[in-house]
């Protein structure tokens, strides 16, 4: 059995938090993007793995959520793609020890599909097939789509990992609380996206991004009146706030924490984080749940 299966059947465990928040914090020039330093600042890449894996992570995200070609074609960089996502799960393997869990991080290509957009379903489909298979042969466990809002892409998304590698499959899309209730981006409700994904072939599903822990329980209340299998939650550190024209995620870690115990009562397996969850976040979160496990 795929390590990664085989230690969700024994029970909860938790998930790294924002590489990329790290890595703006250590001095990420403007213009340039986080997974450029796979292959420039692979020492620093490095530390913030370990730095996850000290707090306490099992599961820790590679370095890889914008590599793909649609999205670096921007920055001039798309030939470049195989290689980051390559690079990106190699410096995990090689950092961290064996018995480390690495989810293969893999968000949107930021651009829609046709006819609303200029994408065809071919594109995406070569796309994410590139990036899993890249992610495959850095060594992680598994892959995580994540930070989704269009239920086509996701799909698409899964369908090239699930018919060119062998890792079992996470899928995760941002919620945001409206008038109607929860919705991606693109309009789509929890009951939908469950369904949509369970059939697709996810091993877990939930959400990520979007909003903060208080809203992220709510969230995964509902999913959990859709689907009994395994759910994963990596809300934000709290809402996000302008200080001196730089977008910040102050929510304390130990409050960030507090709600981990009612996310475990729903029986969600993977608990992590997004946007503004360090290593002290998610150190709390390990104790949180080390905690329930004693009790």
């Amino acid at each position: 059995m795929n390590a990664f299966l085989r230690r969700l059947s024994q029970g909860p465990l938790v998930s790294s938090g924002a590489i990329g928040t790290l890595i703006q914090d250590r001095g990420l020039p403007p213009g340039e993007i986080p997974e450029l330093w796979n292959t420039r600042q692979p020492e620093q890449v490095a530390a913030i793995y370990l730095s996850f894996y000290e707090a306490g992570a099992e599961l820790i995200g590679t370095n890889t959520f914008g590599a793909n070609r649609v999205k670096l074609k921007r920055y001039g960089l798309e030939e470049k793609a195989y290689e980051f996502n390559q690079r990106g799960a190699q410096i995990a393997r090689q950092t961290l020890p064996d018995s480390c869990l690495l989810f293969g991080s893999a968000g949107p290509t930021g651009e829609l599909l046709a006819p609303l957009g200029p994408l065809s379903e071919e594109e995406v489909y070569e796309t994410f097939r590139e990036q899993s298979l890249a992610l495959a042969e850095g060594g992680v466990d598994v892959l995580c789509f994540r930070t989704m809002s269009d239920l086509e892409e996701i799909k698409i998304a899964m369908a090239a990992a699930r018919e060119n590698t062998d890792l079992p499959i996470v899928s995760t899309m941002s919620f945001s609380l409206g008038q109607r209730g929860y919705r991606t981006m693109m309009g789509i409700d929890p009951e939908t996206a469950v369904h949509a994904l369970r059939q697709a072939g996810a091993h877990a599903i939930g959400a990520n991004c979007g909003q903060g822990m208080e809203e992220m329980v709510e969230l995964m209340q509902e999913l959990r009146g859709y689907d009994p299998g395994h759910l994963v939650a990596q809300p934000n550190a709290g809402k996000p706030q302008l200080i001196q024209g730089k977008t910040t995620y102050a929510q304390d870690p130990a409050v960030f924490a507090s709600k981990v115990q009612a996310l475990l009562d729903m029986g969600v397996c993977i608990i992590g984080g997004c946007c503004g969850v360090g290593p002290e976040h998610i150190r709390c979160v390990a104790e949180a749940m080390r905690r329930r496990g004693s009790n």
